[in-house]
């Protein structure tokens, strides 16, 4: 039986959306909850949400794309709630468009918070588990679009991709420390994933809210209907949960793409079949 009570997890991109919603769910199974985010607006009334409902929650603004944010969070985390059990690492962006057409900034962003914003909360949160030897979970966030690459989502898709690599390489890798990895693989979720660049930092060019966007371009109003009308985050709680009770590596949320991604492992087995039957592969290499 999966037993959360009193140990705490660390969320990153928790204010709201999934990661707020994942939070709520382990608060019900008596976890402290400590919720990070880039907006301390939200992340403030996220976290007397909690509070008002009688869990343990606290909140820290945090920046993911910068190491130092989640060290200093981290430092947070066990001044309040002394251990950490379990590390989301949930705080992603997108952009979309051409390939032709998406900034270097635009890359530069979406890879430092979606890719290394995974790879810092890991390396910052794994060792503290490590520490006082109770064992943890890791779960990132990745994707479907981190299986099964999208047109136009360039940026999206490869960090997802990599996060969904890095899970499976985790998986081994931090077994032997009894800490346990899952990557959770959505579809079309009701966030606000749309309007990303809401928060996008002055490095890599500052905030642009989605209205204005198509203020400009009305055609790009098409962008937020596929996630406006996916499944309530809520629910996304509640799987998790049910996937960590069965410690699940792979969490799927969209049973529904299943055709899709069986029609890809076709396409690969086509792959290996050609290999198989490859005369160049059959035979050595001539001598040079």
């Amino acid at each position: 039986m999966l037993d959360l009570k009193g140990k705490t997890v660390f969320i990153t991109g928790g204010a709201e959306g999934i990661g707020y919603h994942i939070g709520h769910r382990l608060a019900q199974e008596g976890m402290n909850i400590m919720l990070s985010d880039i907006d301390p607006l939200v992340l403030d009334r996220a976290v007397k949400t909690l509070q008002q409902e009688g869990f343990k929650a606290e909140g820290v603004q945090c920046d993911v794309s910068i190491r130092e944010d989640l060290e200093s969070a981290a430092q947070k985390t066990i001044a309040v709630f002394g251990k950490v059990h379990m590390l989301i690492n949930n705080a992603g962006v997108s952009v979309t468009g051409p390939q032709n057409r998406i900034r270097e900034n635009d890359w530069r962003w979406v890879l430092d918070v979606n890719l290394m914003g995974v790879v810092y909360g890991t390396q910052v949160f794994v060792p503290l588990m490590q520490s006082h030897g109770e064992g943890g979970w890791l779960i990132n966030v990745a994707s479907m679009a981190g299986i099964l690459g999208v047109s136009y989502g360039g940026p999206y898709c490869a960090t997802k991709a990599a996060v969904v690599s890095l899970s499976e390489g985790w998986l081994t890798e931090l077994a032997p420390s009894g800490i346990k990895v899952s990557v959770l693989c959505p579809a079309f979720v009701k966030s606000r994933i749309y309007d990303s660049m809401r928060n996008r930092q002055e490095r890599y060019g500052g905030p642009i809210h989605f209205d204005d966007i198509v203020k400009k371009n009305p055609k790009l109003a098409v962008l937020k209907e596929p996630v406006v009308t996916g499944i309530d985050t809520e629910i996304v709680g509640h799987r998790v949960l049910e996937a960590l009770s069965n410690e699940d590596f792979y969490i799927f949320t969209h049973p529904e793409m299943r055709e899709i991604m069986d029609t890809r492992f076709s396409n690969m087995t086509q792959g290996f079949n050609q290999a198989d039957a490859s005369l160049v592969l059959d035979k050595p290499t001539p001598e040079s």
